[in-house]
């Protein structure tokens, strides 16, 4: 994945993102290449290339940076918020509703992209969103108000298993129905799991 994503010319990401996040999340990820990237887009392989190695390179850049956005809404959306309880639902909402809004994304990380080739970016460890969230559990850890016997780890894999499970079956039924509204019946489950 490209290191400075701060080199990527905005007028570049807004001809190249939207159309690459269609393209993946319409097609098998090895049918997608530069070269229909390019005459999707209008620009030039050789553009391309000059900012990113491989079709790998642009879609997990891509994915890095639009995933970011929801530790960014994560922290905004639960400012002023104590009751942890409240905290941990707006975390599921943030999420849920970013991929409402960001369906290209949703189907492109969940769905059609290779979970191998992923792991072996930077990007799928998702380690500033995980170091927010682990930062999250500790103060309610301290508060009391999580059962010290389930540690953050299994918390932090509660939450990756309802959105995988959700945005899969999202994706299988036809995405006809929003993914925040899949929160309220999982998450008295989650709270019963987590909760002293």
């Amino acid at each position: 994945m490209k290191e400075n994503i701060a080199s990527i010319p905005g007028k570049l990401k807004e001809r190249l993102y939207p159309a690459v996040l269609a393209l993946f999340s319409d097609n098998d990820f090895h049918r997608v290449n530069i070269r229909e990237i390019s005459r999707q887009t209008g620009v030039s392989s050789g553009t391309i290339y000059k900012y990113f190695s491989s079709k790998e390179d642009l879609i997990f850049t891509i994915l890095d940076e639009k995933i970011a956005e929801i530790g960014e809404a994560i922290t905004l959306h639960i400012a002023g918020l104590e009751e942890i309880k409240e905290v941990l639902r707006k975390v599921f909402w943030v999420t849920m509703d970013f991929y409402d809004k960001n369906p290209g994304v949703a189907v492109t990380a969940f769905i059609t992209v290779p979970t191998r080739s992923w792991m072996k970016e930077k990007s799928y460890k998702r380690g500033v969103e995980h170091a927010a969230l682990r930062a999250l559990l500790d103060k309610a850890r301290q508060a009391g108000a999580i059962d010290p016997s389930i540690s953050n780890r299994q918390i932090v894999d509660l939450y990756y298993m309802f959105c995988y499970r959700q945005i899969h079956q999202w994706y299988y039924f036809g995405m006809k129905r929003k993914l925040v509204d899949t929160i309220p019946e999982f998450f008295e489950l989650f709270w019963k799991a987590v909760r002293p």
